[in-house]
Order: structure tokens, then sequence, then C-alpha cells
């Protein structure tokens, strides 16, 4: 369907804290702290997306 939403995952505050803990484990500058920075992103966009 062209123009439809994606769905947004909704987290636990739980498991946002855990993934907010395992990040700040990683060396500054990894490839996958760049990925999840574009992924929030691209969920704020889907949100904004759904609200229309």
């Amino acid at each position: 369907m062209l123009g439809a939403c994606p769905p947004v995952v909704e987290y636990s505050r739980e498991f946002q804290a855990q993934a907010a803990k395992e990040l700040a484990l990683l060396p500054e500058g990894t490839a996958i702290a760049e990925m999840l920075s574009n992924y929030a992103v691209m969920r704020e966009q889907a949100r904004a997306c759904g609200s229309r």
C-alpha cells in the first residue's frame, strides 16, 4: 500500500534502560551507535506519519 505508515514498536521502560546501558558500553563512533541514531529518526518519522 503506497503511502502507508509503518507501525512503531513500543518498548518497555525496562527494555529501553537495558538498551541504553548496552549502548553506553560501546566504543565512541561505532557503526551500531550510528545505526541506532538513524533508527530513532525513522521512529519519529513513523510516529508523525501515523498522527496525520
